[in-house]
């Protein structure tokens, strides 16, 4: 399986959140074990192509490989390279697989007043939802609703299937900050009650802006969640209210899914969803919103006419 990726954050988890310069290894090429592992380097930028190629993100036979790449991020022959100087893409462009868990927070389901999932609620997005952590969100001419959820998401490293729940996090990659826009109409009112098409249109996955491994954030189950529309604090929760965690997500999935290195799962998002407000609050062009999660980073996207 050949997943691209274009940000991969391996230095230490405080250099999620962007700083003016990046010590990271996602702006320059790296060359280790190539023949064996087929590692060339992480694609990063639209500015930068030169510096881009792919990384085959594989399950490798050397446990050490990590490593030996954080050897290399490490040296100080590590060149800098500005932020402003580049664009960044979405961490993950082409996963075989992107699974959403809906209603999977405590204080999300006692704003709705309704019951807590026995059981994760899964439905999905495409691989064609995913867009850049700055990329514009085109408002679909299909929808007159809509919304934002901010989402911590996680990224598949090893294939599994019927994965026991006391194995699950050894699959688990890394993480990353994830918008879930929803046109809430179609994914309430229409098509049959079918989510998909309110979940599933273009840009509706906006992810970024690295992805921190997961030896770096261990614990992903105690990080404050917040999204700001317009400057405004709208959603603001911690990962702790989850309901299914992330162990108990990958081994129910993989009962009826075979896991692939890349795959996206999305966790569920906290209370202040604009469609629960009152009065409801959606989204319009020109708005911007801002999805962060601690010890990752924050992603925003503006709204613009499609």
């Amino acid at each position: 399986m050949t997943v691209e990726l274009s940000v991969l954050l391996l230095a230490p988890v405080e250099l999620g959140k962007l700083s003016n310069t990046l010590h990271c290894p996602f702006l320059y090429t790296i060359y280790l074990n190539q023949s064996k592992h087929e590692i060339r380097s992480i694609r990063p930028t639209t500015k930068h192509p030169q510096s881009g190629a792919t990384w085959k993100l594989l399950q490798s036979e050397d446990p050490s490989l990590l490593g030996k790449i954080k050897g290399y991020v490490y040296s100080e022959n590590v060149p800098k390279i500005s932020v402003d100087t580049v664009t960044l893409t979405s961490p993950i462009l082409n996963p075989d697989k992107v699974i959403c868990i809906g209603m999977n927070y405590k204080d999300h389901c006692e704003e709705q007043n309704v019951p807590v999932p026995v059981e994760p609620i899964i439905f999905s997005k495409f691989a064609s939802s995913i867009a850049g952590p700055f990329d514009p969100i085109p408002y679909p001419k299909e929808t007159k609703e809509l919304d934002f959820e901010v989402e911590l998401a996680f990224i598949i490293g090893k294939k599994g299937k019927n994965i026991k729940l006391e194995d699950a996090m050894s699959h688990v990659f890394g993480y990353t900050v994830a918008h879930d826009v929803s046109a809430r109409d179609w994914q309430l009112k229409k098509n049959g009650g079918q989510w998909l098409l309110g979940k599933a249109m273009e840009a509706f996955a906006p992810l970024g802006p690295d992805i921190v491994t997961s030896d770096e954030l261990q614990d992903p189950h105690n990080l404050t969640i917040k999204c700001v529309v317009n400057n405004e604090v709208v959603q603001d929760s911690n990962t702790a209210q989850m309901v299914h965690r992330v162990d108990g997500i990958v081994s129910f999935i993989s009962r009826f899914l075979t896991l692939l290195p890349g795959d996206v799962i999305l966790t569920g998002t906290p209370p202040g969803v604009g469609v629960f407000r009152q009065p409801p609050h959606f989204l319009k062009v020109g708005d911007t919103v801002e999805c962060s999660i601690e010890k990752i980073g924050t992603i925003r996207n503006v709204i613009v006419d499609e």
